[in-house]
Formats: structure tokens, sequence, C-alpha cells
């Protein structure tokens, strides 16, 4: 069953492959064949799959099942979508084509690339295409699997926790999957007219609008969103806003024509981080660093959506900006979008939960006989859920630590350490030190690299679905 499943994926893979061939034949280059031949490779190892499994066909599917195809999966798709660099050329090895894929599937935007610009335009475009695959994916992840794996830490979309169940939205899962779909698709479409009618041509339009929905931040650039106006900034910030929503809750209200996600206690702290930190940035960037007024607070906001949402883009070099600045954003790399949303992080209802159990245990101390339940959107949070949403920002922290520590082991200076460890696990992309804005992760040992993309990979799946996946005890029957 694992292996039909995979079939499916790579045939799904080979075809979004096929849509690049028009770009690779408008712009004919040395190694025009890289595509048709990496298309060509994944439809067959797909078909071949599905062929040789169809005896598999109807089985049903068990959670430890669910569990292993979800981790594999990634590192499957990742396998073939690292073809392309490595037939034209545009990375130097393996380990670097599967580094720049695996950060595209996991949306996390670290790129090994140098000079971008340097790079052949359809292999730019698969590029961004990865990551518009992977935030499709990551969203049916969370909202179609998870909440079916009875495994703690892994239910993000439980009702106690988001105040929504299942049947609000439609009875039958499927569809549900394929409106937040069609919200995905119109969201990428209005945002490559937005940009195209400003100072981005088709292409990189189409590039950016893909890398912006899914959280993603690979740029046609290496200048990233600094290359572009004022106009297209703007409109990639309002972008990744949006990405950074829980998209069940936009299905929501946008399907009941009301105001669901304003009542939404994490979307009302999401948008509270978001224009908090960035006035406050914003006025110290007037008094301290700029003379202009609009483009402190361009930037800041910019820079603050960006990191929030683990999208990674940038518009200028945050990390030249006085010390405290950069990191009050690197603080904000822990923190992560909404719940159900394209982005990484640990997620915002978590840290909500978090803070209130944490005011709540002093209460508790002067009041030990009073009852003081969590609560998310009026609704009350079981001792369970709160155990295994704090045991997971323990975790989640204890590997970015284990992470910077091995980073520091192997040659890395501090802040290229623990900048690049965070950008990884969460799944920012860009971080501080050497992998800040218009930084490279070519520099790093072959060691760091797959260190590296374990920390995509951990961030991406939630953390304790793949260490489940590596423990004794999921394998035993």
């Amino acid at each position: 069953m694992v292996l039909r499943n995979e079939g499916f994926l790579l045939l799904i893979e080979g075809l979004f492959m096929l849509t690049v061939l028009p770009v690779t034949y408008l712009h004919h280059g040395m190694y025009a064949f890289s595509m048709p031949f990496s298309a060509l490779i994944t439809l067959l190892t797909g078909l071949v799959l599905i062929i040789a499994t169809r005896g598999h066909k109807g089985e049903k599917t068990t959670s430890r099942d669910g569990v292993y195809i979800v981790c594999i999966s990634w590192l499957v798709v990742s396998l073939f979508g690292a073809m392309p660099y490595l037939l034209s050329k545009s990375v130097p090895n393996f380990t670097d084509g599967f580094f720049e894929a695996l950060s595209g599937f996991t949306t996390t935007g670290a790129t090994i690339l140098p000079r971008i610009e340097n790079i052949p335009k359809d292999i730019l475009l698969w590029r961004s295409m990865t990551q518009w695959i992977g935030g499709m994916a990551i969203i049916v992840f969370s909202i179609a699997i998870l909440p079916y794996l009875s495994m703690s830490g892994m239910q993000l979309f439980v009702s106690e926790m988001n105040g929504i169940t299942y049947d609000k939205l439609h009875p039958r899962m499927i569809h549900t999957v394929w409106r937040i779909w069609a919200i995905y698709l119109f969201f990428t479409l209005l945002e490559t007219v937005l940009l195209y009618f400003g100072d981005m041509d088709l292409y990189d339009a189409v590039c950016h609008s893909m890398a912006t929905i899914s959280s993603g931040g690979f740029s046609t650039r290496t200048q990233s969103l600094g290359a572009f106006s004022n106009y297209s900034q703007v409109v990639v910030s309002v972008f990744m806003v949006l990405s950074g929503c829980n998209f069940s809750l936009l299905l929501l209200s946008l399907s009941w024509k009301s105001f669901t996600i304003l009542r939404n206690q994490e979307f009302r702290n999401f948008l509270f981080h978001i224009v908090f930190v960035s006035i406050g940035i914003g006025l110290v960037l007037f008094f301290v660093v700029h003379n202009s007024l609009g483009a402190s607070f361009r930037e800041a906001f910019f820079s603050v959506i960006s990191v929030l949402t683990t999208t990674g883009f940038f518009v200028t070099d945050y990390t030249l900006w006085p010390s405290f600045l950069w990191v009050v954003l690197f603080l904000l790399m822990f923190i992560g979008g909404c719940s159900g949303s394209s982005s990484g992080g640990v997620k915002m209802f978590r840290h909500i939960i978090f803070v209130q159990n944490s005011v709540l245990e002093l209460k508790r101390i002067i009041h030990p006989n009073a009852v003081l339940p969590v609560k998310v959107n009026g609704k009350a949070i079981s001792t369970g859920g709160v155990y295994k949403n704090t045991t997971f920002i323990f975790v989640y922290f204890l590997v970015f630590v284990i992470g910077g520590i091995l980073l520091l082991f192997t040659g890395s200076d501090f802040n290229t350490a623990i900048g690049a460890s965070v950008a990884a696990l969460g799944n920012v992309g860009t971080g501080i030190g050497s992998v800040g804005p218009g930084g490279s992760y070519v520099g790093f040992p072959l060691f760091d690299k797959w260190l590296l993309m374990l920390l995509m990979l951990l961030g991406r799946v939630e953390l304790f679905s793949l260490i489940t996946l590596l423990s004794r005890g999921f394998w035993r029957k």
C-alpha cells in the first residue's frame, strides 16, 4: 500500500514537471533536456509502482502506515525532484541537489545557490513549483491526516484547539480539501495578476506567487524582493499574511460570508504580533537607521511578516540593523504562523496554550483548590492537550539546541549555527549570520547539510511523527 501511494505521488510530481516544459523550450539552453528527462523518469517510476502494486488496491491504511507514508513521501519526492538540478548542472553534487529539492518541498527556502540569476529559468520555475506543491501537501497533511493519527502532539485540528469541527466545513473531508486547494490556487493566481501589474514580468510573478502562498521564500533574484518595487513588496506582504492564516478558517469565512476568522483567538494573536512588533521595529529604524518613515515601516512590516510566516523573503539585510532588532526577528522564527497554514514553526496556538498555562500555574500556586482550565476560543483544553503541546515546545527547543551545538562543533560561528538551526527547523530558510538575507548554505560541510536536511524534515512533519517513525516501538506488531 505504501509503494502504491508513492507511485501516485511520483505520477503527480511528473505531471507538474511537464508543466515546466513550455519555459524550457522558450529558453533553450545547453542542458534543455534536464526537465523533459526528469519528468519522463518520474512518470515511468510512478507508473511502474502503481502497476506493480495493483493487487493491493483497496487495502486499509492504518495509522502506522499513515505516519510512514507522510514521512517517506517528503524524501521520495525530493529525491526525484533533485534530478532537474543535477542534470542541468545547476548544483555540483547530489547532496546539494537533494538539499535544494528538500528545502523546496518542505517550503523551507534555504538555498545552496550563491548566484540565483545564473540558473536556467525552467529550473528556477521548478524550484518555486516544489514549494507550491509542498505548501499544498502540508495543508492536506494538517487537515486530512494528522487528526486521524492518534499520536501525541500531532493533532493540529482537533476541535478543542481551534473551535471548529469538520462537519461545519463539509460532510466529506475530500470535498473540504478540494475547496481549500481552490482557495490556495485562487490566491496564487490573484497574486500573480497583481504582481504582473507591477514591475514583474509574468515569469517572475508566477515564481514569486507560488513561493509566497506556500510560505516558501524561493526568489528568482539573489536580492529577493529587494530587487523589486515597493508595490511588489506590499503585494507580497499581504499574501504572506494570508499564507500564514488557517486555511480552514479562510474557507469558513468565505463560505459563510462571515468574519469567522476574526473571532479566532489564534488569528487575532497572529495579527497582534505582526502589528505590534512591526510598529516597534519601524519606529526604531526611523530614529536610528532611516530618515524616511515610509521606508522604515515598509522594511519593518515586510521583515516581521516574512519571518513570522516562515516565508523567508527579504527586502534588506536585517542583520545590519541594531543587534536587538534582529534578535527580535530571530525570536519570531520560533513562533510561526497559524495552525492549518502553509507556515512552519511551532505555530501560534501552541504558544497561546503555553503562555496561558504558565500564567494559570502561578494562580494555582496561590489558589491550589481553584479550577482554572486553559481556554482557546472560549473552549477548555484538556489536561492531556495542554501537556502534549507544552511537551512539543520543549522538544522543539531541545532539537534546536542540539542542532546548533552540532553546527558549532563542525566549525560554524555562533550566529550562523543558531541561525541555520532555527531557520531549518522552523522552515524559515533565511536566518542570521552567514545564512542571513542574501546568504547561502553552499559553504557548509557535508555533515552539516545532511543535519540541516534532517531539521527541515523534522520541522515539516511536526517533529513527533518522525521521532515516532524512528522509535523501536513503532515497528513492533
